[in-house]
C-alpha cells in the first residue's frame, strides 16, 4: 500500500474511488476573427460571461451560508468590467478570437493579483476559474470543476475553486484532497462546514494517486492509502450526521462555556438557531454586502440585521463592523492598489478614511437592535492600538451601543490586551488571521500551509497572553476563529482562558461533547502542554494522546 501525507483539515475517514476534476480546456490558440466580424466576437465575450454568472447566481439560490456568499462573488467576478473590458477591446482593436482574447484578458488580471501578493495572490484561483467557465461557454466545452457521477467518489484537484466548493454533495464526495491550499482555504472551510473528510497541501506526493483505485482518506491525521487492506477497509464508519447539542455547553465538572456560531446572513443564522447554537459570536456583516457597488443604506442594513437577531431573541449576537479589505474588498470602502492587501487598509482601518460608513452602519446596528430582543454585542476587526479601541468604543456609545468589542488577529493586540481591554467591554480572538500575522505565513498559499495552524505554540501564547488582559480586567475573551471547531484545540482554548467559543453550526455537538468528557482542571492541563510544546505537530499528539475521546470524535 502506497500512503502519502497533507495536513487534514476536516475529520474523519473516508474511501472511494479517485475521481479528479474536470479539466479546463487547454489555453487557447491565437487565432483572429476578420474585421467584418469584430463587434458580434466582443459581444459574444459579454453574453458568455453573463450566462456564467446567471449558471452561478441560480447555483447560489440551492445553497445557503457561506456556499451561497461564495457562488455570488464568483457570479459577480464573471462579469467584472476589470476582465471583460479588456478582453473585449483585445478583439475589436487586435482581432484575436474571443476564447483567445479573455485567456489573455485574465492572465493580466492574474498576474497583477500575484504580482500584489498577500489575499490578491490568493484570489489568482478565482481568476482562473472565472476564465475557464467563459471559455467553455464561448467555445461549447464541458464545465470545468467537479463531475457529475452516479457513484460517490473521492474527489482530487489541484486545489479546487471556490465556486466548486461551495456545490459539493456531502452524499456524493466522501472525501476531499487537494494538491495545494491551507487550514483555512475555501476547500477546508467548505468541507468542515458539510462534514466531508479532507486533506490538503499533498503536493508531488499526489503523484502516486490514480483514477478509479480506492484510497482511505484520514481528514485527522492527514493520511491518504491507497488500495487499503482488509483492516483499513474495516476503519471506515459510515458517515454520520452532525452529532446533536442540547443549548448549553459546559465541562464535566459544570464549569459554564457559551458554545456560539458563526453566521454570515439570515438562513445560517436560522441553521445555528435549529443546531442548538446558545448565540451568534460572529455575525460577518460583510457578506451581505458582498456584491454592493454602492454603500448599502440605512434601510438596507437594517433589514440585513434584522433577521439574524430575531433568529437569537434573548440571546447574544456579536456583530462585526464591516471586515472590508484584502480578500474581502468592496468597490465603496477599499482601495484598488496596495502592495500587501494583508498589511494594508483592512477592517477598521477604513475608518480612517471613511469615518461616515463606520458611523452609519453603527446606527443602523442601533436601529435594528432596537427593533429586536437580542442582546446584541458589537465588535471591530483588525484593532492593532489602545488609541483605535478608545475611538471604536466611543463611536458605538454614540450611538447608544454600550457592549463595544475588539477582535484579537494582530500579535500587537494580543501582546497589549490589558489596556485594551480597559477600555473595550469584550475581546474576541479571530485566530485565522492570528496565526497569519503570527507565523508571516500567507493563509491562502498552499506553499506554507504547514505554518498555518492555531495549535502552532506561538499563537497559543498569544492566545494565553489576551486571556490573561481580560482577566485582569474582568472582560470576558471569546474564540470566533475555525481553531474553536476543533474538539481537543477548543479543550486547549478553554484552558487558556476563553469564556466562549464561536464555530460553525456542524461543529456544536462534536465540542459539546468533548468538553463535557472533560474537566476543566484537565482543560488547564492540556492548554500547559500544547503551550510547553515545541511543535504545532507535537502540541496536537501530546494533547490527543492524553484524551480518551480522541477517536469517538474523529
Amino acid at each position: 500500500m502506497d500512503t502519502v501525507r497533507g495536513i487534514g483539515v476536516s475529520p474523519g475517514r473516508s474511501l472511494g474511488p479517485l475521481v479528479r476534476t474536470t479539466p479546463a480546456a487547454p489555453e487557447p490558440r491565437r487565432e483572429r476573427v476578420a474585421d467584418a466580424d469584430r463587434d458580434a466576437a466582443a459581444d459574444s465575450i459579454a453574453v458568455a460571461a453573463e450566462a456564467v454568472s446567471d449558471e452561478l447566481r441560480r447555483a447560489g439560490q440551492t445553497v445557503s451560508g457561506t456556499g451561497k456568499e461564495i457562488l455570488e462573488t464568483t457570479a459577480q467576478m464573471a462579469t467584472d468590467p476589470a476582465l471583460v473590458g479588456p478582453a473585449q477591446a483585445k478583439v475589436r482593436d487586435e482581432g484575436l478570437a474571443p476564447a483567445r482574447a479573455v485567456w489573455e484578458a485574465a492572465s493580466d488580471v492574474a498576474a497583477t493579483f500575484a504580482s500584489i501578493g498577500g489575499y490578491l495572490a490568493g484570489r489568482v484561483r478565482d481568476v482562473e476559474d472565472v476564465r475557464d467557465r467563459i471559455i467553455a461557454e464561448l467555445t461549447g466545452a464541458g464545465m470545468p470543476g467537479v463531475p457529475l457521477r452516479a457513484e460517490p467518489f473521492v474527489l482530487l484537484a489541484d486545489d479546487l475553486a471556490p465556486a466548486d466548493t461551495a456545490l459539493l454533495d456531502p452524499e456524493h464526495v466522501r472525501a476531499i484532497l487537494t494538491r495545494g491550499g491551507g487550514p483555512t482555504s475555501h476547500t477546508a472551510i467548505l468541507a468542515r462546514s458539510l462534514g466531508i473528510p479532507a486533506v490538503v497541501a499533498l503536493g508531488r506526493a499526489a503523484q502516486v494517486l490514480r483514477d478509479g483505485v480506492d484510497v482511505l482518506v484520514d481528514g485527522t491525521s492527514g493520511v491518504v492509502v491507497v488500495d487499503p487492506d482488509a483492516a483499513g477497509r474495516a476503519s471506515v464508519r459510515p458517515r454520520r450526521a452532525a452529532r446533536p447539542f442540547d443549548g448549553v455547553g459546559r465541562t464535566s465538572d459544570g464549569h459554564r462555556v457559551e458554545l456560539l456560531a458563526n453566521v454570515g446572513d439570515a438562513a445560517t443564522a436560522r441553521d445555528a438557531a435549529a443546531a442548538g447554537a446558545e448565540g451568534v459570536g460572529l455575525f460577518r456583516t460583510e457578506f451581505a454586502f458582498a456584491n454592493a457597488e454602492v454603500e448599502p443604506s440605512l434601510e438596507a442594513q437594517v433589514a440585513a440585521y434584522l433577521p439574524v437577531f430575531a433568529s437569537f431573541a434573548g440571546r447574544k449576537v456579536v456583530i462585526r463592523t464591516l471586515d472590508a479589505g484584502a480578500d474581502k474588498p468592496l468597490p465603496f470602502l477599499t482601495g484598488e492598489s496596495e502592495a500587501n492587501p494583508a498589511l494594508g487598509v483592512r477592517g477598521l482601518r477604513t475608518s480612517w478614511e471613511h469615518p461616515d460608513v463606520l458611523d452609519r452602519q453603527l446606527a443602523a446596528i442601533a436601529a435594528a437592535a432596537g427593533r429586536a430582543e437580542a442582546d446584541v454585542w458589537v465588535m471591530a476587526p483588525m484593532v492593532a492600538t489602545v488609541e483605535e479601541t478608545d475611538a471604536f468604543v466611543a463611536a458605538c456609545a454614540r450611538h447608544g451601543l454600550e457592549r463595544a468589542g475588539v477582535m484579537v488577529e494582530i500579535p500587537a493586540a494580543a501582546l497589549l490586551a490589558g489596556p485594551i481591554l480597559a477600555r473595550a467591554s469584550f475581546a474576541s480572538l479571530g485566530t485565522n488571521d492570528l496565526v497569519q500575522y503570527t507565523m508571516a505565513a500567507d493563509r491562502m498559499l498552499g506553499d506554507v500551509a504547514r505554518l498555518t495552524t492555531a495549535w502552532q505554540p506561538a499563537v497559543l501564547r498569544l492566545v494565553e497572553a489576551t486571556c490573561l488582559g481580560g482577566a485582569q480586567q474582568a472582560r470576558p475573551v471569546g474564540v470566533c476563529g475555525e481553531a474553536a471547531a476543533d474538539p481537543a484545540l477548543a479543550c486547549v482554548l478553554l484552558g487558556l482562558g476563553a469564556s466562549s467559543l464561536s464555530m460553525g453550526s456542524r461543529a456544536l455537538g462534536d465540542v459539546a461533547a468533548a468538553l463535557a468528557r472533560t474537566s476543566l482542571d484537565e482543560c488547564r492541563r492540556l492548554a500547559r502542554i500544547a503551550t510547553d510544546a515545541e511543535s504545532a505537530e507535537a502540541a496536537r499528539a501530546l494533547v490527543l494522546a492524553e484524551v480518551d475521546w480522541a477517536d469517538e470524535l474523529g
